[in-house]
């Protein structure tokens, strides 16, 4: 209900004298604390104003971040990579920042692990990265060979982090491009099209991202939980078979040759 309503991010509390609380975060606006106990009173709920940290995120991610392995993938920071990473090898340097994909999440691990099945049985070819983020799969695409990737991103700010990444992990066959999911492409253009988004966004654009797929070719979806699967699966039904794979409450399907 707090997604519905437009909270920019929850987190539990836990218990505190007996009570689940949650903090969920809002934009300042008029009329808010009104809104949302109006909307939440069939919950009984308590809504209090709480004071807002002034904390430094990007810092505190990197605090915690260390190298760990996704897959054949090593995940190394930057400020531990020793030289810049080469082209042929299977480490990625990452940046931890404001931009969603650093590998930790499940979603971006069930991704690269299906890249990986995906080039062990060819070529890549020419890949699709919807909603691209910080580049992390764009850059696994050209470490496993990709002839070109086409990494796609609406928000401005996840561009130069995807930019970054790019120049940090020598991925050359990366091209970044600004523009809503894949309408700007044309059609039938690519063999793998990846799009770690989520359940919503992957059925109301089933068609778009389908038909930028080439004949043969293959769709990476994730950013889905395990709940959303039989929605998401019905919506790519007709398109050839599908491989669901889970790790924890979320999945990703191919659809197409594995």
């Amino acid at each position: 209900m707090l997604w519905d309503l437009g909270t920019a991010g929850t987190q539990s509390l836990g218990l505190q004298d007996g009570r689940a609380v949650v903090l969920a975060y809002f934009a300042d606006e008029g009329g808010l604390e009104d809104r949302l106990r109006d909307a939440l009173r069939p919950l009984r709920v308590e809504i209090t104003p709480a004071e807002i940290p002034e904390v430094d995120w990007v810092a505190r991610v990197r605090e915690g971040f260390r190298p760990f392995t996704a897959g054949s993938f090593r995940i190394v920071p930057a400020w531990e990579a020793s030289a810049p990473a080469s082209a042929s090898d299977r480490v990625i340097v990452v940046e931890p920042g404001l931009a969603f994909g650093t590998g930790t999440h499940e979603s971006t691990r069930l991704c690269l692990a299906a890249l990986e099945r995906r080039a062990s049985a060819g070529p890549l070819g020419r890949v699709l990265d919807v909603g691209a983020g910080s580049g992390i799969l764009s850059v696994a695409a050209a470490r496993l060979g990709a002839e070109r990737v086409i990494a796609i991103e609406l928000d401005e700010e996840a561009l130069p982090v995807a930019r970054r990444h790019a120049e940090l992990n020598q991925s050359a066959a990366i091209v970044l491009v600004r523009g809503d999911g894949a309408r700007p492409l044309r059609p039938a253009a690519f063999d793998v099209v990846l799009a770690n988004i989520s359940a919503p966004l992957l059925i109301e654009r089933a068609n778009e991202l389908a038909s930028r797929r080439r004949k043969g070719g293959c769709l990476v979806l994730s950013g889905l939980l395990t709940e959303d699967v039989p929605a998401v699966r019905a919506a790519y039904a007709e398109l050839g078979a599908i491989d669901v794979r889970t790790e924890g409450a979320w999945a990703a399907l191919a659809v197409g040759p594995a």
